[in-house]
């Protein structure tokens, strides 16, 4: 009569990764009022008038500034939203989002 051989089960768990996060970045540019840019930051980024002005100052001084850091699909919609408020009123302004490191 033949042996039977069982086996036990061995379970997979899925290894889960966080996704990656993406940094949304203000160009700075020579025509776009200070006012409108803090405008911006705030209605689309939520950030306090504080924050904006910072933000927007630290970009007028170094050519660039980090907004804030989301998943890809967020910090490409709220860049996409940012810039397109500004061509909208006819202004250069600039946000662009690149992998965190």
């Amino acid at each position: 009569m033949p042996e039977i051989v069982t086996k036990p089960r061995t379970k997979t768990q899925p290894k889960i990764e966080r996704p990656k996060l993406y940094k949304v970045i203000l160009l700075n540019d020579d025509f776009t009022p200070r006012e409108f840019v803090v405008t911006v930051l705030k209605g689309e980024f939520k950030l306090s008038e504080d924050q904006a002005r910072r933000v927007m100052i630290t970009a007028h001084q170094r050519g660039v500034c980090v907004v804030a850091v989301f998943t890809r699909d967020v910090a490409e919609t709220k860049a996409t939203r940012a810039t397109d408020a500004a061509k909208a009123k006819g202004y250069p302004l600039m946000f662009t989002t690149e992998p965190e490191e």
